[in-house]
């Protein structure tokens, strides 16, 4: 199209041309786009576990004292019921690598299985209340109505009463032994652990995702297992390891008080209980099953920190 210019006049303004993009593509380009994504999905991840190191860390020595208790029949130097007392009270050597207690029975061997005793307890334990509380807190929370307020109130009267007064009154009716004490211990954990699942259920509930789902005809099993369930795997994970903790710690106290695991079946508490009257002379028998316990519990927490930052889909 031709443009009518005056004489004299000055020519008019041209635009100036768009960049251009320029875009190079190789023979090995579709080789190397796994290896970005792969970098992509290293730089995503890596920091986490960067700034989480300490976390990685207890879930390391976690897994080391459950591998442990699970091989405990194997690699346990000697019988853990053992009784030699010709050997009682022997200081660590050759022959017992960490001494025996006052009835001559090898301690590290008791360690193992006392180790197994209670983590055993723990994660059923903790399996069990999680079962229920993602069972009550996950539907009441969806549903809502006469549902939740069953369910809600069902909660506040149980968690009227502390949580160890409960598990003792429990086994009271129950009666002393393992299953009693299994028992007793979910009793009293699921009313907590599901109120806080409810509470995330409730405002998982009322994102736009869950919206979206409602409004293209998704199923409430669907919409529960495939929207809701993944945004409070960070939750449940937490709410897990450090429940198992605080089981953990109460089986060995109430195996201290000796209304836990009972004799002769070793565990931590037991061996604290059995090891106070030479506490003075005779500090390992007291030392090693109390460090046992700390380092548990302590990595157990640690671990739950690092695997929330890993599961919760807001951390990432």
């Amino acid at each position: 199209m031709s443009v009518l210019t005056t004489p004299g006049a000055p020519p008019p303004p041209t635009r100036p041309a768009p960049p251009v993009l320029a875009v190079t593509v190789g023979a090995s380009t579709g080789a190397d786009v796994p290896e970005l994504s792969g970098f992509r999905r290293r730089s995503a991840w890596w920091p986490r576990v960067r700034r989480r190191w300490s976390g990685w860390v207890g879930l390391a020595v976690l897994a080391l004292l459950l591998l442990a208790a699970l091989l405990a029949p194997l690699v346990a130097p000697r019988d853990p019921n053992a009784i030699d007392l010709v050997q009682k009270l022997q200081g660590p050597g050759a022959q017992h690598w960490l001494g025996t207690d006052q009835l001559g029975r090898d301690v590290l061997s008791r360690l193992l299985h006392g180790g197994r005793t209670a983590l055993t307890v723990g994660l059923l334990s903790v399996l069990g209340s999680m079962v229920l509380a993602m069972l009550a807190g996950g539907l009441s929370g969806y549903f809502g109505g006469k549902l939740d307020l069953v369910v809600s109130a069902a909660f506040n009267v149980l968690l009227t009463v502390p949580g160890l007064i409960l598990t003792l009154a429990i086994i009271g009716v129950l009666g002393a032994g393992q299953l009693s004490l299994l028992v007793a211990l979910i009793g009293a954990d699921w009313a907590g652990q599901g109120r806080i699942i409810r509470g995330a259920v409730l405002e998982a509930r009322e994102q736009g995702y869950v919206e979206a789902a409602r409004a293209i005809g998704a199923r409430n099993g669907h919409i529960l297992f495939r929207h809701i369930a993944p945004n409070i795997a960070g939750t449940v994970v937490v709410l897990a390891t450090l429940d198992l903790a605080g089981v953990v710690l109460t089986v060995s106290s109430l195996s201290f008080l000796g209304i836990g695991v009972q004799p002769p079946q070793a565990d931590w508490g037991t061996m604290l209980s059995d090891s106070r009257p030479f506490a003075g002379s005779y500090p390992w028998l007291m030392l090693l099953p109390g460090a046992c316990i700390v380092t548990f519990a302590v990595a157990a927490n640690l671990a739950g920190d690092a695997l929330r930052d890993l599961f919760d889909p807001q951390r990432r």
